[in-house]
């Protein structure tokens, strides 16, 4: 019902804490953005896992007493949005290995783009795979690998080519992983004797810990024995963090990169505004990703910003979709305008991105059937025109409206008196010194995208 982009899930590890299980509870919950659709914690007890994992929110999954059941001071979490391998319970994570000589643990963010090669050799050799997702393959590679755990993880993150932020648990071990260009983010923090690994820096300030380190592309870091350790598994490369953990799926109060995610979007509505030749009485963001640039744009055009759209934060992908008749006026149960607010008024619409068109189109409808006079789309990205193969919900050109359409027709199908996009330089300029990936806007991959069954017909 609702045209947005999804990242597939986020990660966190807590290292020899007392109440591993509840610190890594509270992290979750911090990185519930990153993924709503399952949440798990394993805990590691004297060389024994215990788990529970399930569908829902972390919030619902997990109570007092089911958190005190899993005792042990180390501990890996995982909230969970499918893009590859779907949503069966086989793939909700951690995924975990019971060994004779050792049990452990993976919990996994990104997308393996050789993941079918990999299969391929993998059930060759003889291994079973119970779901169909690629954290399974890693899995699986660093069992079969020889050496101690932490030789076998680093071999197998040699072997994975795309996004992955990775945290695998052995007995009184933490190992963490970052891909080789650094798509996805992953940072630790020390806490008290031990330490803590997130997806974003907001699941460690949560818990007080305002100090990160941030794990570097081609990097493995292992805890191991209260000491830890940083190598390069791969010699460093030029940086490309994914553009939409800026624009999209980090939380404003991250920092990436030594980036404030707050401050760079604040300085993508700057830079929307200041070549902008649109006159305006009102500036609108669309909550909540977007209020940052509507408040940079705002400051730079001189013009005043509203709060002049309600978002319903009670609406998920789980809430019962309207029949087709009413399909047009859904997106009513999830943002509502402020009619006083917004009649009569030249409204400047900032929204984040715009993927199949669906939703910008009922928002600004939206608006003027509030009594906008007029409704002006600023996006804070580049038009998004191809599909991504590293985490993102957006694996078809046929889905995104940017394949098909040009800018001008676009105005036309949202229905908007002006669309303005940024320009790829423009998104660079407020990443400064941080190097993006911006495949889905340029069609710039940064790995090679191949299959097995693409080889086998060619």
């Amino acid at each position: 019902m609702f045209d947005e982009i999804h990242e597939e899930c986020g990660v966190f590890g807590a290292y020899r804490l007392p109440q591993a299980s509840l610190i890594t509870y509270y992290g979750l919950h911090t990185l519930q953005h990153r993924g709503q659709e399952a949440s798990g914690i394993a805990v590691m007890d004297q060389g024994k896992i215990s788990i529970q994992k399930g569908k829902g929110l972390t919030i619902d999954l997990f109570t007092k007493e089911s958190l005190k059941k899993l005792k042990g001071e180390t501990a890996v979490g995982h909230v969970r949005y499918s893009t590859a391998g779907g949503q069966e319970n086989a793939n909700i994570q951690p995924i975990v290995a019971r060994g004779l000589k050792e049990q452990v643990a993976v919990v996994h963010n990104g997308q393996i783009v050789n993941e079918k090669e990999l299969r391929v050799e993998l059930e060759k050799e003889g291994c079973i795979f119970q779901g169909t997702s690629d954290s399974e393959i890693i899995l699986h590679n660093i069992q079969k690998e020889k050496g101690s755990l932490y030789e076998r993880v680093k071999k197998t993150a040699a072997k994975l080519v795309g996004a992955f932020s990775l945290i695998v648990m052995g007995e009184d071990e933490l190992i963490a992983v970052r891909d080789q260009k650094g798509l996805r983010p992953l940072s630790f923090s020390k806490m008290e004797d031990g330490y803590v690994i997130a997806s974003e820096t907001c699941a460690l300030d949560i818990l007080g810990l305002y100090e990160h380190t941030e794990i570097l592309p081609g990097e493995i870091v292992r805890f191991y024995k209260g000491i830890v350790s940083r190598e390069r598994y791969a010699l460093p490369s030029f940086q490309y963090m994914c553009a939409m953990e800026y624009i999209y799926f980090a939380r404003p109060d991250s920092d990436i990169e030594s980036i404030n995610v707050h401050a760079f979007r604040k300085e993508t509505g700057r830079l929307l505004a200041k070549n902008d030749w649109i006159e305006a009485d009102l500036v609108v963001g669309v909550p909540d990703s977007s209020l940052s640039a509507a408040i940079g744009y705002a400051e730079c055009a001189g013009i005043e910003l509203e709060q002049g759209l309600v978002k319903n934060r009670f609406v998920t992908r789980t809430f019962i979709q309207p029949t087709q008749a009413l399909r047009d006026r859904g997106v009513r149960m999830k943002l509502s305008p402020i009619k006083d607010v917004i009649e009569g008024k030249r409204v400047v619409m900032i929204d984040d991105s715009i993927v199949r068109g669906t939703t910008s189109r009922r928002i600004v409808r939206l608006l003027k059937e509030a009594g906008a006079k007029e409704v002006h789309v600023r996006i804070a990205s580049p038009i998004i025109t191809s599909p991504c193969f590293y985490g993102v919900d957006t694996s078809t050109k046929e889905e995104l409206i940017g394949a098909r359409m040009s800018e001008e027709q676009i105005k036309d199908y949202i229905e908007a008196d002006s669309l303005k996009f940024m320009s790829v330089e423009e998104l660079k300029e407020a990443a400064g010194h941080v190097g993006l990936c911006t495949a889905c806007f340029d069609g710039a991959y940064c790995t090679p995208l191949f299959s097995y069954q693409e080889k086998l017909e060619n």
